[in-house]
């Protein structure tokens, strides 16, 4: 076990998983709810790992049922959760790169000088404060509206702010509201600053970083950095096109909105979609139709190194790179003049089609297990679940103890398993001194 444990990559899971204990603990106790009453195992648990894993799914309403102490510890777990995936993912991916030796070293040197192998510090504390600077520049943009708009005393104001700029920054989702950010749909001083932190903390640092230092010259970007950056942008603008149109008449969510809302609310949700959690039209009121668009965001996710789940928009984009050069014949695939290598690409293959299974076995888990035949609804549930987004339509509340324990496993799985994968298949790699005769199978 000692053996086992000496491997940095392995203490992710676990450093998370005693986390969720502790969390679950502490939101056990009487005095953390407003009934002062002892809380259910399941409910504790479900809550804490929704909190680690950034993800803001909930069982219970949040503001009814937490009083200010469980609010106050689902808080401090979200930062954790959120801080500690970040400073995680850096520090593997320094391993990963120490340990790819000395030529593929110099190579990683070349592409991005952000990671480099010296001063380790003061890239965690640039990490720590770039999160702490931007919840804070939320928290004094929430806390003035508040007070000034909704005549909050001082105080909620200041708690109000301080609770929505931790979840948007960390991509959290909880909210003190019954409806999340439904009721502030129209006001953009509350949903955009939101909007945004999700936006930035959902890059990834790795991303983020290079491209505020290089923002003169793109071109000098790292590949994954472009893939990131743009692909982000990218699918920001289909999905807000996407919302747009397909809610646009719906009397339960866009309809009612005059056209400046609309763009308003539209954006907002598209920003929250992949990851971030929140919800400023009701999910529940959304046409059928738009499932789809929303369960291909939220399984995409966000940056890697960052707050947001899915598979990462940089695996997503690669792979539609691996496929471009297939269908053309290229020898190789090629982003930006860089040559992609056969193991990232393979990766990504790897990671992405364990995800689809993933997603099946547990969207036929729950449908078994409720006798639901609404298939779609269930698996945008589990989408939401395994890509700790927490967006949901309704019926995680429902399930029995063992369908919230299965979301439970999934929200676990999608918030370190990706990383615990990807490092370990990186730093798996063999080499060997020979090659068998190769053969083509039939393909198709």
């Amino acid at each position: 076990m000692r053996r086992f444990l000496r491997h940095p990559v392995r203490l992710v899971p676990f450093g998370f998983l005693a986390t969720i204990l502790l969390g679950t603990g502490l939101l056990m106790l009487p005095w953390a709810t407003n009934e002062h009453r002892y809380t259910p195992f399941v409910t504790a648990l479900f809550t804490a790992t929704s909190a680690v894993s950034v993800t803001g799914m909930a069982v219970v309403d949040t503001p009814d049922y937490w009083n200010p102490f469980g609010l106050a510890m689902i808080t401090v777990l979200t930062q954790i959760g959120g801080i500690g995936i970040v400073t995680g993912a850096t520090l593997v991916i320094l391993l990963v790169a120490r340990q790819l030796g000395l030529r593929n070293r110099l190579l990683v040197q070349a592409e991005t000088q952000e990671f480099g192998f010296g001063d380790v510090r003061r890239l965690l504390l640039r990490i720590a404060a770039t999160a702490l600077v931007c919840e804070a520049v939320i928290t004094v943009i929430l806390t003035l509206r508040f007070q000034l708009s909704y005549e909050y005393p001082f105080g909620r104001a200041l708690w109000h702010g301080v609770f929505h700029a931790v979840q948007g920054f960390n991509n959290g989702g909880f909210a003190l509201y019954s409806d999340n950010l439904a009721g502030f749909a129209r006001d953009g001083w509350i949903t955009l600053p939101l909007a945004l932190g999700a936006i930035i903390g959902g890059l990834g640092f790795p991303a983020l970083f290079e491209a505020v230092r290089e923002w003169r010259q793109p071109s000098r970007w790292a590949v994954a950095t472009k893939l990131t950056v743009w692909g982000s942008a990218a699918l920001l603008l289909v999905g807000f096109l996407g919302l747009l149109l397909a809610e646009w008449a719906n009397p339960r969510t866009l309809g009612p909105f005059g056209w400046p809302d609309k763009l308003l609310a539209a954006f907002t949700q598209d920003a929250f979609i992949r990851t971030g959690g929140f919800n400023v039209v009701p999910t529940d009121a959304l046409d059928e139709e738009t499932y789809p668009l929303m369960i291909a965001l939220m399984f995409i996710g966000g940056g890697s190194a960052s707050t947001a789940g899915g598979i990462k928009v940089a695996t997503f984009f690669l792979l539609a790179f691996v496929i471009w050069a297939e269908i053309r014949g290229e020898p190789d695939v090629t982003i930006g003049r860089r040559r992609v290598a056969n193991a990232s690409q393979r990766q990504a293959i790897t990671l992405v089609l364990i995800s689809v299974v993933l997603l099946a076995i547990g969207t036929v888990t729950l449908i078994l297990m409720t006798e639901d035949n609404r298939a779609l609804r269930t698996l945008f549930e589990v989408t939401s679940a395994f890509t700790t987004t927490g967006l949901s339509v309704g019926i995680a509340p429902t399930l029995p103890e063992s369908g919230q324990l299965a979301l439970v496993v999934l929200m676990y799985i999608g918030r370190v398993g990706p990383l615990t994968l990807g490092s370990a298949i990186a730093l798996n790699t063999r080499r060997r001194l020979y090659r068998y005769p190769e053969e083509q199978p039939i393909v198709g």
